[in-house]
């Protein structure tokens, strides 16, 4: 593979533990002491007001992947406090994620509260399921989910505001969804070039997922 920084002059490499602290400094006593090892009654609230989780997995030679999951806000079904399963809905079927979780099971969750700037990590390991008696809850619109994954706790905490206060992200006023090309012109460039762009612009319209839960 080549170097990625062939070619780009002036570039100063952070090549290991001990650089990187002393660039950084050493978290707070409170900051490296926040991961706990299961839920706390206001991580289940979270969970159940989050509609929207970025899942995230490796394969074992180290490639990643990082999906979004989302459905009506309390999606995820809570087990108990070490454990929680997400359902899977019908999409593109690459199933990148679920092929890493079959070769490595570590798994990275990160769950979002529209309006908040503060968001609950999860670290864990994960299996697959193909049915269990609490897929009946999982149902949304009459559709039981056909796929979900476990999720064994070991890490869980909170990440602070920062981000979303810089980027500014849940002020409508900041929001420019013509600023990149439509997701028709996105296709027809990289994904469904015979198609005539009129038929993509109709497919990506108003009438999109009108069927988000069928198989």
């Amino acid at each position: 593979m080549a170097d990625a920084l062939t070619g780009i002059t002036g570039i100063t490499e952070i090549t290991d533990a001990a650089e990187l602290r002393a660039l950084l400094g050493e978290p707070s006593a409170r900051d490296a002491a926040k991961e706990r090892r299961a839920l706390h009654e206001h991580d289940r609230a979270f969970i159940a007001a989050s509609p929207l989780c970025l899942v995230a997995t490796s394969a074992a030679d180290g490639t990643c992947d990082v999906s979004p999951k989302g459905d009506p806000a309390g999606f995820t079904h809570i087990l108990d406090d070490t454990r929680i399963v997400l359902p899977e809905r019908p999409g593109n079927r690459r199933a990148d994620g679920f092929h890493n979780i079959l070769t490595n099971p570590h798994i990275g969750l990160i769950y979002l509260v529209p309006g908040r700037g503060d968001t609950l990590r999860v670290n864990g390991r994960a299996r697959l399921l193909s049915d269990a008696p609490f897929f009946d809850a999982m149902a949304v619109k009459g559709h039981r989910p056909r796929l979900a994954v476990l999720v064994e706790i070991e890490a869980v905490f909170y990440h602070c505001s920062k981000a979303f206060l810089r980027s500014a992200l849940w002020k409508p006023e900041t929001w420019d969804p013509e600023a990149a090309p439509s997701r028709a012109l996105i296709s027809k460039a990289l994904e469904r070039k015979d198609e005539p762009l009129a038929v993509l612009e109709e497919y990506y319209g108003p009438s999109y997922g009108g069927d988000l839960y069928g198989s």
